[in-house]
């Protein structure tokens, strides 16, 4: 889902060297990849009255405004720290639009059922439901689809961001970790309890 890092790293480079062009470039061609991790998150209320190009736009900006300050202190891949940033915006778009209703901010990361079941998911439900099952198989399956829409709906929110950051973002585990502040070891568990959770909501054997 998200750009070659070899590429991203060339043109941060060259942005660091004064090259705008390079930087007007990082920016633009990571625009696709951040509106679909936007999309994936925003609330589907929210999604009426906020659109996720409007979102990725206000994170571009404030990336360009910040850029400098990420080239000289590089805490983490720029993908993630794109992400970073988006979270915020998606943070700030959940708190003006759900009135006065106090929410927690954990609440507030709430991810969305993500919008199209695609060939990621396609993917992880063969994974999960069936070890035989190919993807061409598996796509055909519609019933099978919306069971797990609903399924990867009710898990929680740690769980569920998870499995969006490995199966549609197509994150490492690594970069799972470097993005939520953990161990690698600790995200590994983390996302192998929640393909358990996600097979017993899909009714398959959790192999415990």
């Amino acid at each position: 889902m998200w750009p070659e890092a070899e590429k991203t790293e060339q043109l941060i480079q060259d942005a660091k060297e004064g090259d705008s062009d390079a930087r007007d470039k990082l920016l633009e061609r990571h625009r696709d990849s951040l509106r679909r991790m936007v999309e994936m998150r925003l609330d589907r209320k929210i999604r009426r009255r906020v659109d996720a190009s409007d979102v990725v736009q206000d994170v571009l900006v404030e990336a360009n405004r910040r850029l400098a300050d990420y080239m000289a202190n590089p805490v983490m891949p720029f993908h993630l720290w794109l992400r970073h940033l988006a979270q915020d915006r998606i943070i700030d778009a959940h708190r003006r639009h759900r009135g006065s209703q106090k929410r927690s901010v954990d609440l507030e990361q709430n991810i969305a059922t993500p919008v199209n079941v695609d060939q990621s998911s396609i993917n992880i439900i063969a994974q999960i439901c069936d070890g035989e099952m190919t993807p061409a198989a598996a796509a055909t399956m519609s019933e099978l689809q919306a069971r797990f829409e609903q399924a990867i709906a009710q898990l929680d929110e740690q769980d569920r961001e998870v499995v969006v950051m490995r199966h549609f973002e197509q994150l490492s585990n690594q970069e799972v970790a470097a993005a939520l502040g953990l161990s690698a070891a600790a995200a590994s568990m983390r996302y192998l309890r929640a393909l358990r959770r996600l097979r017993g909501l899909l009714g398959e054997p959790t192999g415990e």
